[in-house]
């Protein structure tokens, strides 16, 4: 059935970000440990390669949710139109902005490969410390419609009838998870509180039981079955 064709589609795609998201993750921690702006910035001139392909890898990983939330929104749209149509949409707005965000690591390396954009050591430091702590308000602006999405998201699962309700629930914690994030970064920016951390299972779940487990056939409505 194209329904069954269509949840393994986006199971794919769901795990095919995950890689060049994690790399990109991997690279930045790495490049970026908490240490001081001097150490920063010698890593990243240590690796500029490295760091460039971890801009990359994020970007990449955007373009795949586009084609990611297309196929959701045709396996859900029988459940909910207009649910399936919002979740599309605030998926899609999250996407540019993630995009354009990353002009600020394009900028940090920039400003390090050439002194000129600056007028000395300590000011390029923290004119590489200003992109960054760009870059970190633009990702908690994402964190908004990360979040937002995936509402929808979960209560078209749990109201589907062909997946378990329980994932739903996890998706719609996870969403929870990034708006209260948004939140906590915005008003309390010392708490260092990521309740992420712990709440992201859904997003781990729902592309592996799309992939392996597929979608109860028996319970496909019929507008579902030919989508």
């Amino acid at each position: 059935m194209n329904a069954v064709r269509t949840a393994r589609i986006a199971g794919a795609l769901y795990l095919a970000m995950m890689p060049f998201a994690f790399f990109t993750l991997y690279v930045r921690m790495e490049m970026m440990p908490g240490a001081s702006a001097a150490e920063t910035a010698a890593h990243i001139l240590a690796a500029p390669g490295m760091f460039g392909t971890a801009i990359v890898t994020w970007l990449t990983s955007q373009v795949i949710s586009i084609f990611l939330v297309v196929q959701l929104y045709k396996l859900l749209r029988p459940v909910n139109a207009t649910q399936a149509l919002l979740m599309m949409v605030l998926a899609l707005v999250g996407v540019p902005i993630t995009c354009a965000n990353e002009a600020h690591q394009f900028a940090a390396l920039m400003i390090l490969q050439n002194p000129i954009l600056s007028t000395g050591p300590e000011n390029q430091l923290a004119q590489m410390t200003l992109q960054f702590a760009m870059h970190d308000r633009g990702l908690a602006v994402a964190h908004i419609f990360w979040g937002l999405w995936l509402l929808p998201l979960g209560w078209l699962v749990y109201r589907s009838g062909f997946l378990p309700r329980w994932l739903g629930v996890l998706l719609l914690i996870a969403g929870g998870g990034y708006l209260v994030d948004f939140f906590t970064s915005t008003l309390f920016p010392l708490a260092g509180v990521t309740l992420t951390t712990f709440t992201f299972i859904g997003e781990l779940v729902l592309p592996l039981w799309l992939l392996i487990r597929g979608v109860d056939v028996a319970r496909l409505p019929g507008e579902a079955a030919a989508t």
